[in-house]
């Protein structure tokens, strides 16, 4: 029998041939326990993201990479779900959507991630929580969950190793946008974190890192298809990143903006999102027979303020200051300085330009480059006005929050240059750009 050749594997994929699971596997495994080299694995991604992957080689390549370390047992309880992100501006649906879901019965143990670049990170948010803890030992996890219904927590050193690995070198080998190893990388690490039923929230715009709503759409399918031959309930929603989620970009001040939404006071975008995700997790969960239904119970539970009660019941139990829930702004860091973006001109919204905004929030240092880098939780920026908004000549468009004055200044006049005017009113575009079931 003819031994096992990566090259040969290599080679058949750069033909355009379907791999079988087992030269998948192998090449996984090899390259984890460092038999394959970084030479011939990047061989690979680049056949790969010209040659494609089928459902079925995408799920054996996302199996692969769930097995090549720990895989977290969360049980058979069927009210558990889990939420992903792929990356926006302003972006803090889980700390809205977690508490809701959790206050209508669902259970979500849920791990989440760091920002890196012009996206923010959800341990980052929480973290300027004074207190909250995002590394809970399994047991401490497994008692918060029981408890509250909910916990947000990093993932452990050793989940989906592989992927580490293979993503180190598709950012280095110009193999990152492959839609093939971008599902297998997302749908590893919820798979490896035990999901068995998941909402996607897959952005497009200018300030995601899928452009196009076809481009998203794309990547909706191909994750949902990695769901489905896996086994998993999998629902992916669309949704649009032109321009900032909320008003809020900076992870203080994105915790305080969910607050208010949990307090019934959050911006339309935001609440109509967390909403909209939010449904569909409890019609996976068996707890609503439709979305349309799930959709009604959550704005009771937002309206009633049990939401907020489940969101001050997590933080407490993950060490945090639960006064957090009612006085966000007396809690949370605040930068020492603040300007104001005015408009040059009188009209409409027509575009905000969610990457730039992105962009200079890092520079303000509410972000990170590099992994290593730290971040200061007080700043960033608030919008005061949106796609659609009427804005009069000298008024403003938002605030920057920054750690010197000569900063919140140049942050002032770059946020103006990120919007740009129309001479008429401007339709508000959609929010939501598709679903994949």
């Amino acid at each position: 029998m003819t031994p096992w050749s990566a090259i040969d594997a290599i080679r058949r994929k750069r033909d355009g041939q379907a791999l079988a699971a087992p030269d998948i596997q192998a090449l996984v495994e090899g390259y984890v326990a460092g038999r394959i080299p970084d030479y011939q694995m990047s061989a690979f991604l680049m056949a790969v993201y010209f040659r494609g992957l089928d459902a079925r080689e995408m799920t054996d390549l996302t199996m692969a990479m769930a097995r090549s370390g720990d895989m977290v047992d969360l049980g058979d309880d069927p009210r558990i779900v889990d939420k992903h992100s792929t990356g926006g501006v302003g972006d803090k649906t889980t700390l809205v959507v977690v508490p809701l879901v959790a206050a209508a019965g669902a259970v979500v143990p849920k791990m989440s991630g760091r920002g890196l670049g012009h996206t923010g990170g959800t341990l980052d948010k929480l973290e300027s929580i004074p207190g909250f803890r995002i590394a809970l030992s399994p047991e401490e996890f497994r008692s918060c969950v029981k408890r509250v219904g909910a916990a947000i927590v990093g993932q452990t050193g050793n989940l989906v190793p592989a992927d580490k690995l293979i993503y180190a070198l598709r950012d280095v080998t110009a193999t990152v946008e492959s839609i093939g190893l971008i599902a297998s990388s997302v749908m590893s690490k919820k798979i490896a974190g035990g999901a068995r039923r998941l909402v996607l929230d897959v952005k497009a715009g200018r300030g995601a890192f899928m452009p196009t709503a076809e481009k998203a759409l794309e990547l909706a399918r191909a994750m949902v298809a990695i769901g489905r031959q896996a086994g998993l309930g999998v629902v992916a929603v669309v949704t649009a990143m032109d321009q900032p989620l909320g008003r809020a970009v900076g992870n203080s001040l994105e915790v305080a903006e969910a607050v208010r939404c949990l307090q019934g006071q959050g911006p339309e975008d935001l609440e109509h999102e967390a909403i909209e995700l939010g449904s569909h997790l409890l019609v996976l969960a068996g707890l609503a027979v439709d979305a349309a239904a799930a959709g009604a119970r959550l704005k009771d539970l937002l309206r009633s303020g049990e939401g907020l009660e489940k969101f001050r019941q997590m933080v407490a139990a993950q060490g945090g200051e639960s006064r957090v829930a009612d006085d966000p702004d007396g809690i949370l860091p605040a930068a020492p300085a603040t300007a104001e973006a005015v408009s040059p001109a009188s009209g409409w919204v027509r575009s905000i330009d969610a990457l730039a905004v992105g962009r200079l929030t890092m520079r303000l240092g509410a972000g990170r480059e590099r992994k290593e880098d730290v971040i200061d939780a007080s700043v960033g920026v608030v919008l005061a006005a949106k796609v659609g908004d009427r804005v009069e000549k000298g008024g403003r468009l938002g605030t920057i929050h920054a750690r010197t004055a000569g900063e919140a200044g140049e942050g002032a006049r770059a946020l103006e240059a990120t919007y740009e005017l129309a001479g008429q009113a401007v339709v508000v575009p959609a929010l939501v750009l598709g679903i994949v079931r």
